[in-house]
């Protein structure tokens, strides 16, 4: 518990508090009213949302993700994105976005952080093997959900509340529709933003990252996409977010979040071009498929050695004996490098080294 030296009234949370209700739009979520599973003692100077920020940034799961995939594996140039800087490029616009329509901007910022804490090494693709093989399948929101809930913090969990929960467990889209009209889309309209945010950012950047890498030309891009989204990472991500300011417009029901017709279709086919185009280019899918392997081939190797699994991830004991989880919580929690490491270490013959008494 943290002692509070100010009366209620003139603490720094209060003021924020306040602020909030004076500012935001009836629709925003108010940090006031935030509930967790587990009750607690409020901060003095921090609201719920800013309390949730700071413990998704100070978690091991949150510094991982420097060395995790986001399309290139284990890049060795400093410029390719990882899951870190998609993270906080996906922060960085939702926050850009909240405060612009009003929307809190806190909860958004800590949806926005932790939604990729459950992402696997490789990428989706190491997402995809954990699915196949694990009989209670896998997704990387679900399992982050999971590090928040349990794992995190020597297995105790964050404590998050309960409306950074939703928006954690809610943010995937895969090929689906741009908006959710069902029950899955996040509760809140800070949750529904992060997600759209989350599309905005890797339609940006992994097209840029393709160019880098010299997978795609510009000229590669069809010319009525490169009008819409302009030549550049930041033009695109300006189109995408002035045309969501401009046609979101707030209705009898409240704040509507909404592209143009025009916008919506452009997204969704840069989403496609960029699978066609880029995920699916041979020389990515040959590296995927070397990931697979690695992957598949730890899942099994700890399958069949329990033991082997609590030598390397005393943490599996907790799950035990729902063995497959655990392999599931090892392996999501690796970077591409250790997953890498891990591998040479339990399927490569170990070189000796050479015994310098020998007589040649």
């Amino acid at each position: 518990m943290v002692a509070n030296p100010f009366p209620d009234p003139l603490s720094p949370r209060f003021l924020s508090e306040e602020r909030e209700r004076r500012s935001l739009i009836p629709e925003a979520t108010l940090a006031a009213q935030a509930e967790r599973l587990t009750p607690e003692e409020p901060c003095p100077f921090r609201t719920s949302f800013q309390r949730d920020r700071d413990r998704i940034i100070h978690s091991k799961s949150f510094r991982r993700l420097a060395y995790k995939t986001q399309v290139f594996i284990n890049p060795t140039s400093d410029h390719y994105r990882t899951r870190l800087t998609h993270t906080l490029e996906v922060s960085q616009i939702a926050r850009t976005l909240a405060k612009a329509l009003t929307l809190n901007e806190d909860l958004t910022e800590a949806i926005a952080l932790g939604h990729d804490l459950g992402h696997t090494p490789f990428g989706h693709s190491g997402e995809r093997t954990l699915n196949r093989l694990h009989p209670d399948g896998f997704t990387h929101q679900a399992q982050s959900l999971r590090i928040v809930d349990h794992l995190a913090k020597n297995d105790n969990g964050l404590n998050l509340t309960l409306a950074v929960r939703d928006g954690i467990l809610r943010h995937s889209k895969g090929l689906g529709p741009i908006f959710i009209k069902n029950g899955d889309r996040p509760t809140t309209l800070e949750g529904q933003l992060v997600r759209i945010s989350d599309i905005i950012a890797y339609l940006a950047h992994d097209l840029d990252d393709a160019f880098y890498s010299g997978l795609l030309a510009p000229e590669d891009l069809p010319t009525e996409l490169t009008t819409i989204f302009g030549p550049r990472s930041s033009t695109r991500i300006g189109a995408m977010v002035g045309d969501l300011l401009r046609h979101s417009p707030i209705e009898s029901g409240g704040l509507k979040l909404a592209f143009s017709a025009a916008m919506e279709q452009s997204m969704i086919a840069l989403r496609e071009f960029l699978h066609q185009r880029v995920y699916r280019h041979p020389k990515l899918t040959e590296s995927l498929n070397k990931a697979d392997t690695v992957i598949e081939g730890l899942y099994r190797k700890f399958s069949d050695n329990q033991e082997l699994l609590l030598q390397y991830y005393p943490g599996a004991k907790i799950a035990l004996p729902a063995t497959g989880q655990a392999i599931c919580d090892f392996i999501a929690s690796m970077t591409d490098r250790y997953a890498l490491s891990l591998y040479q270490r339990l399927f490569w013959p170990r070189c000796w080294s050479f015994n310098s008494t020998d007589q040649l």
